[in-house]
């Protein structure tokens, strides 16, 4: 025969454990139990979800249709996004794009209005139920107090007030604000009816002996968990146990202590582990919530409008691939900020790739324009390569090689068989040339050779043990240069490595022996019309280049002298003005003179 249960203390503190409530529990094992989406079809989810629909509304399972509907609208999201790319891949302007109606979409919103309905139907039940059982409950304890205050007669109410701790048990959940207090006040009369209870003390101890083997058993098992690896199942069936704790009857008063000890350093065991365990995905989620934010900012920062060339869209395409990689290496953020992140990603890579689709059609005209103008060049090159007037042809394929190189790309598939065309015929006009010129190679080695001889003997003019007088030196360097300008071409390969060491040596001479500065230009002006002299066109342009200079510099001349004519010197301001007019037209009129001069060396070279 069971005891009444007067194990307030224990069951009070049970209550005042920091355990989360039915709903905190519920969602956040709910989040724990989120796996990534199954392959399935949006008709596959409708069909679940119709199924759903139809269960009681006790059955359906909220995390179930809250993932469906996170499913249905992944699929429906990537749907759009092959849609809408098809739709600019067309040609069309995204900005155009218009969804099309989803019937399935329709059918998803109408099941989660129907399973969204008969949940508000039940939770408005449950409530009902739950506050009739808090009605229950207090018309039960005020019996109790009334049976305990009524002393003369407790024993008598013992049977009824058995039947009423079952009848309290029996009864379903209260409103949660009210559980504790409701069960505090249920333990405060039953043990105010025990203490006026003058039970046999062989049927009391009866009572307590079997409490005490089932809350042993509670807490081995209590202990057992904490060998259990799976921490929500634990927790799970550690709320078990602490129900079945309340459940049973009071033991003892001087066990009380002892083995609610136990049992609540058990739960703490779990109840820390649980904890952990939320903590650990908290700060999981919160780093990949930053690692996403920084590949979203990583992506943003591409600058399309900077990506001028293929290389540049390729380079920035690697990028763009690469951070999706690494997106995909991630785990989920915090439900509130996933799906937030996942859509602002998948818009920034879908603005790249339409900005790289709208890049390469605008390329596509000037790609074929680009094949046009380099066909005309291979044309022209075609209709040369035979020609045996040496030097005219050769600058002139010289010039057509300059404008390929100013062309731009072309068609993918047509720029190996383009160029090697373009190519072949250059070299077989070389190849010509080549064999037609041995003689004149063998006198470019012989000026080559001559040249070097020059830069010998002016590097000994410059070696730090040279003693030779100043006078003599100058006349020596002037010979030696115009050795170097009556000596003809070296081979190509040697011309520009050869005029550098010329160049740098005579400048260093002209430094040793303080030869004049505008002497010293006029020389450095020699010297690279001389690197130019095989080149009549870049001659030709030079000269164009410093008649203009001397054009303009004979205006300038005229303007000083006009406004000369102007001035009086009757102040001391006017002096001051007229003076410097004088200085600048003396430097120009010096400065056109330096012009004729080299107007008249570049002449001698053409």
């Amino acid at each position: 025969m069971e005891l009444l249960d007067k194990d307030v203390t224990a069951q009070n503190e049970i209550n005042a454990q920091t355990l989360p409530t039915q709903t905190e529990s519920t969602e956040t094992i709910a989040s724990a139990e989120i796996n990534e989406p199954a392959s399935v079809t949006t008709a596959d989810l409708i069909t679940r979800l119709r199924d759903i629909a139809s269960m009681a509304d006790t059955e359906i399972n909220a995390d179930e249709v809250a993932r469906i509907k996170q499913q249905f609208y992944s699929l429906r999201n990537d749907a759009l996004h092959i849609a809408r790319q098809a739709f600019i891949e067309n040609g069309n302007d995204p900005e155009a794009f218009t969804p099309q109606p989803d019937p399935d979409e329709e059918q998803l919103k109408a099941l989660l209005a129907e399973i969204k309905e008969k949940k508000a139907i039940l939770r408005a039940r449950i409530e009902a139920e739950q506050q009739a059982n808090l009605t229950k409950k207090q018309a039960i304890i005020e019996e109790l107090n009334r049976m305990g205050a009524d002393t003369d007669n407790v024993n008598r109410h013992y049977p009824a007030a058995k039947e009423l701790q079952a009848e309290f048990k029996a009864i379903g959940e209260v409103p949660q604000q009210n559980a504790t207090e409701i069960w505090k006040n249920f333990q405060e009369a039953v043990e105010r009816f025990y203490d006026q209870w003058k039970v046999n003390k062989e049927l009391r101890d009866y009572d307590f002996k079997k409490n005490l083997a089932e809350k042993q058993l509670i807490i081995t098992e209590a202990t057992a968990l904490a060998n259990e690896t799976d921490v929500i199942t634990a927790f799970k069936r550690l709320q078990e146990l602490h129900d079945k704790w309340r459940e049973t009857g009071p033991v003892a008063k001087e066990l009380r202590e002892e083995l609610w000890g136990k049992f609540k350093d058990a739960s703490a065991d779990v109840n820390k582990r649980y904890q952990a365990f939320f903590e650990e995905r908290k700060q999981r989620e919160a780093e990949n919530e930053n690692a996403k934010t920084a590949l979203c900012d990583r992506i943003e920062a591409i600058d399309t409008t900077a990506l001028t060339s293929y290389s540049a869209w390729n380079k920035a395409t690697k990028e763009v691939l690469d951070t999706q990689q690494e997106w995909k290496t991630l785990g989920f953020a915090s439900r509130k900020a996933n799906n937030a992140l996942f859509t602002r990603f998948r818009s920034l890579c879908d603005a790249f790739f339409a900005a790289k689709a709208d890049y390469f059609r605008s390329m596509k005209d000037e790609l074929t324009q680009n094949l046009e103008a380099k066909t005309a060049l291979c044309e022209k090159a075609e209709a040369l390569k035979d020609n045996t007037d040496w030097k005219k042809t050769t600058d002139l394929l010289v010039e057509l090689q300059k404008q390929w190189k100013t062309i731009g790309s072309v068609p993918k598939k047509h720029s190996d068989a383009i160029w090697n065309r373009f190519n072949q015929a250059c070299d077989h006009f070389f190849e010509q040339k080549k064999h037609a010129t041995t003689d004149v190679r063998k006198a470019e080695q012989a000026n080559l050779r001559a040249k070097r001889e020059i830069i010998e003997q002016l590097t000994l003019l410059n070696a730090e043990d040279c003693n030779t007088p100043r006078k003599e030196a100058i006349e020596q360097i002037n010979s030696l240069r115009s050795k170097w300008q009556n000596t003809g071409h070296v081979p190509f390969r040697e011309k520009d490595k050869l005029h550098d060491t010329y160049r740098e040596t005579v400048r260093a001479l002209f430094d040793k022996y303080d030869i004049h500065e505008n002497r010293a230009r006029m020389e450095s002006f020699e010297s690279n019309i001389d690197s130019i002299s095989t080149d009549r066109s870049r001659l030709s342009r030079e000269r164009e280049r410093m008649v203009r200079i001397y054009e303009n510099r004979k205006a300038e001349l005229k303007t000083y002298e006009n406004n000369l004519s102007f001035l009086t010197s009757k102040s001391k301001s006017g002096n001051s003005m007229i003076s410097e007019l004088e200085r600048n037209i003396q430097h120009i009129k010096h400065n056109i003179s330096e012009l004729e001069k080299k107007i008249e060396i570049i002449d001698s070279k053409l």
